[in-house]
Parts: structure tokens; sequence; C-alpha cells
């Protein structure tokens, strides 16, 4: 640590202790300063990154070192505070305004563990719970307590009574609406990432916050499907389980997310029409457009998404689509061009199929049908067949009928 301000304390902070108390592995390390003022972190070498508040990087290290503060809430949403750093703030006072207790754990450079708030017996009993009632102010607290049980649900985390009832009144005081797109997409894609991507959604519905947030995806609980296939029924219970087998098939991100929200189109399908859910998929592919649109959600991930949602049924239906069809449906999925994307949407159709009681440890040949369909159209001498005099739509035509007859050789091949 310079020495320009070594007269002053510094802490280790936030998810660094948690995660070393937990044995569960970390990357970053935050740090909070107490007693030093910007002048004082600038001359000693830090560089400024924290616009609202003075956080700073260390000049060797790089890890950030956030000045002691207190915050006081004065507008809604999450950006409504007024933000105080100064010398005069202590420890306990930073500690105070975190989130969850387990987040408000500190070490000093002695390594002795500060703990106001009981932070460690809560990591001991496994418990999620809120430091005070400012946790309230920031509607962000409700993403961010749902993701980190989708981090720690394995390891037997739940979350405190009182704190799930806070995120209820939360929801009920209209904080959620609130959020904008930019940090609900962030805090998603987060949970996507950890072990029980699950456990999010399963929080946000559980407070009422998934109905504010995604209604797309919260309509789909109550909605049955037909049973000789969804032994499960329920839309909603059905895509947890798809998304819990994606999780086992990919660690993708984007993989995770259009097993997630492959069958919104389901969520309107007419009550007269139920358990039958006839061109959901169609329907579904706008919804998931609609959504990404909204949530202002990248397009590698709204693409892999909208096609999955629209073309998931081919998946299953592989070995019985017409050799034309397999051709149509390579190309609508743009395979030829984006061949990684193709066995994302390969992957999360895999998990549609298996997300259902009794089909988990299924095999299913569909997969490998599509991948040996695409090999043998991929490869097509285009320069061969313009030396035949095929040119323009005349080439097209052949291109496709020339993977068509492959696809048809294939089929048969596949009956023998």
């Amino acid at each position: 640590f310079p020495s320009k301000i070594a007269v002053m304390k510094t802490y280790l902070v936030g998810g660094a202790v948690r995660d070393e108390l937990l044995g569960y592995p970390f990357k970053e390390r935050d740090w909070v300063v107490v007693g030093a003022t910007v002048d004082e972190m600038l001359a000693a070498g830090f560089q400024q990154v924290g616009k609202d508040f003075p956080v700073f990087l260390h000049p060797e290290t790089k890890e950030e070192y956030a000045l002691a503060r207190t915050e006081r809430k004065t507008a809604a949403g999450y950006k409504g505070f007024d933000v105080h750093a100064s010398p005069d703030v202590t420890l306990e006072e930073d500690l105070i305004r975190r989130d969850l207790t387990i987040n408000a754990v500190a070490k000093d450079e002695s390594g002795e563990i500060i703990d106001p708030y009981d932070g460690v017996r809560d990591i001991e009993d496994r418990l999620l719970r809120h430091v005070s009632s400012a946790f309230s102010e920031d509607p962000v607290r409700i993403l961010r307590i749902a993701r980190f049980l989708a981090r720690y649900h394995h390891l037997g985390f739940s979350i405190a009574d009182e704190t799930m009832q806070l995120m209820k009144d939360m929801v009920d005081a209209g904080e959620v609406d609130a959020l904008v797109a930019e940090r609900v997409w962030q805090e998603m894609k987060k949970a996507l990432s950890e072990k029980t991507p699950t456990a999010f959604i399963t929080t946000l519905r559980d407070c009422g916050a998934l109905k504010r947030i995604l209604p797309e995806l919260d309509r789909l609980f109550g909605v049955p499907q037909p049973e000789e296939h969804h032994p499960e029924i329920d839309t909603g219970i059905h895509t947890l389980m798809v998304l819990e087998q994606a999780c086992k098939l990919s660690s993708a991100t984007d993989v995770r997310f259009a097993a997630l929200l492959h069958d919104l189109g389901k969520g309107t399908t007419p009550k007269e029409e139920w358990p039958r859910h006839i061109e959901h998929e169609a329907r579904g592919a706008k919804i998931v457009m609609d959504v990404c649109q909204r949530l202002r959600i990248p397009n590698e991930y709204r693409d892999l998404a909208e096609r999955t949602a629209r073309f998931h049924l081919h998946y299953h239906r592989a070995l019985e689509l017409k050799p034309s069809t397999m051709v149509k449906t390579l190309e609508q999925l743009d395979a030829f061009r984006k061949p990684e994307r193709f066995e994302k949407f390969l992957l999360a159709s895999e998990a549609d199929a298996r997300g259902r009681p009794g089909f988990e440890n299924m095999e299913f040949p569909q997969g490998e049908y599509f991948r040996q369909a695409f090999m043998v159209t991929r490869d097509i001498d285009i320069k061969a067949l313009r030396e035949q005099g095929f040119e323009n739509m005349k080439l097209a035509n052949k291109i496709k009928q020339v993977r068509t007859d492959a696809v048809a050789e294939l089929k048969e091949n596949y009956r023998q």
C-alpha cells in the first residue's frame, strides 16, 4: 500500500471476505479506506474511476479501493441516493449500507474479521438476510439477492423470511418499476452463469418481481400442456426444468437464456385451446423479440433465443422432416453462416427435450441427425456448379437441390 497514506486504515470487504469464509473460489478483491480524502488518494497515485462516489484503482494491483461512505435515500429508484464520503465515516457506517449481512463482513490488515452485523453467523447458517431496512431503498437488491441464491443454492442457502417479506413489500410499493433495462439484464446474465439459475427465477416469482420484470415468463406458470408429452403439465415448471437441463449441457449463458425463453408463446394460447398450443412457436418468437427489445438484450442472445423459440419443434420432429424442409430449416437457422450458433440451438433444443420428468437421461437422436444433415449440406462446390453454367437463381435452386438430395440420401441411411 503506498506509504503516503499508510497511516489510514484499509479493509478487505464484500465478496472476497464472504467467499473466503465459505471456501468458495473468487477472483476480485475490493477494499474500503477509512480516514482518507479524495485528494490524499490521488496524491498517493490512485486513479479515480467512480463518478457518483469516490472509487479508486490501486496504482500497482489495479484493485478497487473505495472511501468509506454513507448513503441517504432522496428519490425513487436505484439512482435516488445522496452519497457522503469523508474521513469521519466509520467502517461500521460503511458496512451497514450494504445489502446482505454476508456482504457486510470486513477483514483488516492483520487478518482479523470485523463482523458488526452477524454476517459470519449467517454464512454458517447459509442464510441470505438484509443488513438493515435501507435494503428496501434500492430495487436492484431484489435482483442481487435472487442472483446470490442462484450462486449459493447448491450450498444450502435460503432467503430469510423477513427479507423475503421486505422484497414483497418493495414490489407492492412499485420500487421494482423503477429498474432500468440495463440493470435487469446485467443481473440476469450474471445469474445465468451461476450453478443454479432456476433459483434466480423462482426467487423473483416468489416475491412478485417476475410479474413486473418479465411478465411473459411469469404467465407460463399455471398454463397446462398435454400430459402424454409433458408429465409435468405446467409450462412454467417445464421451463425451469429446461433451464436446469441447459445448465447441464452448456455453460454458455446464451444457450441458457434461449432455453429459458423457448416456450413464451404458450403463455398467449387462448384457454379454450388448452392444453394444446397450436403455432406457439411463431407467437413465441415474436414475444422473444419484444422482450429483448424492452430489456435491451444483446443481439447474439436475441437471435439465438428467437430461433430456438421458432424452430425447437423442428428439432423434435427432425427425423420426420422432408429433406427439402430440413434444408429450408438449416437455411432459416442460418446454419451455414453461423455454425456455432446452430450448435447452440441444438443444445437449447435438447434441453427442451430433456426438461420433462422421465426424459432427463434419454437418448435423443434428433440432434445428431441435424448435425449430420448440416455436414452433408455444408460443403457444396459452387465453383464447379458455375463451371457447369449455373448462375443467379438457377445456381441458388441447384444448390438447394444438391443439398436436398444429400439429406434424402442421409435419411435413407438412417432408415436402414
